[in-house]
C-alpha cells in the first residue's frame, strides 16, 4: 500500500460518516474528546485520510463491541502510544547493542543494560 495515499487527507466529514455509518456529530465529538485529529483546510474544513478512518473504526470497535466509554478509549489510545514508543526504544537499544557488539565493546555479554530514570531496561540478544 502507498503510505502517502494512506495518510493523505481526502475525505470530507460527510463521506466518512457515510462510510462508517455514523452521524457527523459523532466525529465532531470524538475530535472534541481528543480521540481523533483530522486535518483541516485553510477554510477549516475537516479532511480525513484512510489512516484516520481506520483509527475511527478502532474507536468504534472499542465503544460498540467492547462497551468501553470515551474516557476508557482515551486511556487505551494513550497506552497504545506509550507501547509503540517503548517498542521503538527497544528496537533502538537492540540496534545499539548490535553495533557495540560489532566493535567488540560488549564481546562476551548477551545483554545491554540501560539506566532509565527509576527503572532498568535490559535487552537480551538471542
Amino acid at each position: 500500500m502507498d503510505t502517502n495515499a494512506y495518510n493523505e487527507p481526502v475525505y470530507l466529514i460527510s463521506a466518512v460518516a457515510e462510510i462508517l455509518d455514523i452521524h457527523p456529530q459523532t466525529l465532531r465529538q470524538y475530535e472534541r474528546e481528543g480521540l481523533i485529529e483530522p486535518s483541516r483546510t485553510n477554510g477549516k474544513i475537516r479532511l480525513y485520510s484512510q489512516k484516520d478512518i481506520d483509527h475511527i473504526k478502532y474507536v468504534l470497535t472499542l465503544t460498540r463491541e467492547l462497551g468501553i466509554n470515551l474516557a476508557g478509549v482515551d486511556v487505551i489510545l494513550q497506552l497504545n502510544k506509550k507501547i509503540e514508543t517503548l517498542e521503538e526504544e527497544i528496537e533502538d537499544y537492540k540496534n545499539k547493542f548490535k553495533s557495540y557488539n560489532k566493535f567488540g565493546v560488549v564481546p562476551s555479554s548477551k545483554a545491554l543494560v540501560i539506566k532509565k530514570s527509576s527503572y532498568d531496561l535490559v535487552i537480551f540478544e538471542e
